[in-house]
């Protein structure tokens, strides 16, 4: 997926995209092909589907929910992919990447405001707390990332504690915490056509 979109979605260090960094397939290293208007719509959609991990029909659901709001549509949609659990979670420093970020919610090592969630779609709000559950926490996997977690950047628009592996959404993200590899309004076009 990286090699297609020419952009390192997986957050891996040994990311294929650099060790091949052209399209897959028979035709990859010696032609690129120019892509109309509507090829770089689709592409950008891909990009943001797969950066998330999600499939076509939730994804088209974020989209509906944020065309109806009032407002920008393409920050919007972003705004509502950066409050997902399993991207908090990501953002948060507990994991590496999002899909261990989702892995990690799905199997139940984490709390949202006291209860238990394992839907890694699950939406948070400004004023809720994130934390890892008291048994996960003994576990090898958190012991040793409590190091880590000490020298990772944490975005403006959360809070956390790493002493006990704790966080807080303080308000909706904006701005230059929206920017990301992929570019919203072309995904607006996409959908608007």
């Amino acid at each position: 997926m990286c090699r297609r979109e020419g952009v390192s979605i997986c957050g891996r260090e040994r990311c294929a995209l650099k060790r091949r960094p052209f399209a897959p397939g028979v035709h990859g290293p010696t032609s690129r092909s120019k892509l109309t208007s509507y090829g770089r719509q689709l592409r950008e959609k891909q990009k943001a589907k797969r950066t998330y991990g999600l499939m076509e029909r939730q994804f088209r659901k974020y989209f509906d929910a944020a065309a109806k709001k009032k407002g920008n549509t393409g920050e919007l949609l972003v705004q509502t992919l950066e409050e997902r659990l399993d991207n908090v979670v990501y953002r948060l420093g507990l994991s590496k990447t999002r899909r261990q970020a989702r892995q990690l919610v799905s199997h139940g090592h984490l709390v949202v405001d006291g209860k238990p969630v394992n839907i890694p779609s699950y939406h948070l709000r400004p004023g809720q707390m994130v934390e890892v559950n008291k048994r996960s926490q003994e576990s090898p996997y958190f012991r040793g990332l409590s190091e880590q977690l000490e020298k990772h950047l944490v975005p403006s628009w959360l809070q956390f504690e790493a002493a006990n592996f704790s966080g807080r959404v303080l308000e909706h993200p904006a701005g230059q915490e929206l920017e990301q590899n992929f570019d919203p309004k072309l995904i607006v076009e996409f959908y608007s056509r």
